[in-house]
């Protein structure tokens, strides 16, 4: 399984909003990163590493969640969820193939029919799972998705107490 990255310039001190933008930011990046080669069904692990990012991504984002607009939150963590399901019918088929694969090579050749009928039918469903998946990792739905998230990273919404930069409002008879 990929190792979540690092997140780069993330100190304690870092007030919740930048934590909260740092760390999206570096798990859309994640996410991105891991969808090359997703759909080649000869290397399982890609489909889980990008999964596990998904994960990481939402976890992120619900965790963060007070910082960002909440229409636009709700329609992000749809949208990676989404995904995150399509990856999860791949996998479940990939997982099965490769288990029954590991059955059948401890089987005598004549108790093998029964397996290669299994694994057949469900290469058909990982097939008719990676078409899924294909559609949100076209280049457009990913660049959309991106967007989105990118949007909502530009958006969050920095609680007053963050805010450094404001001047001390003297009202009169008050001292100073």
């Amino acid at each position: 399984m990929a190792k979540a990255r690092p997140i780069p310039g993330l100190s304690a001190d870092d007030p919740y909003t930048r934590a909260a933008t740092k760390i999206v930011g570096v798990r859309v990046g994640e996410l991105v990163a891991h969808a090359s080669g997703v759909l080649d069904v000869g290397d399982i692990e890609r489909v889980h590493d990008m999964r596990v990012a998904t994960r990481r991504l939402r976890a992120a984002l619900e965790i963060f969640g007070p910082c960002f607009p909440q229409q636009d939150l709700k329609a992000a963590l749809r949208r990676v969820k989404e995904l995150a399901d399509a990856l999860g019918e791949r996998r479940d088929r990939d997982v099965s193939i490769a288990a029954l694969e590991t059955i059948r090579a401890s089987m005598a050749a004549p108790d093998r029919p029964g397996i290669d009928s299994l694994i057949v039918r469900l290469r058909a469903e990982q097939s008719a799972a990676n078409e899924a998946l294909a559609r949100f990792l076209a280049e457009d739905k990913l660049a959309t998705l991106c967007d989105q998230l990118s949007e909502l990273v530009a958006g969050a919404i920095v609680p007053i107490d963050e805010v450094t930069e404001l001047p001390r409002i003297h009202i009169a008879g008050e001292a100073a």
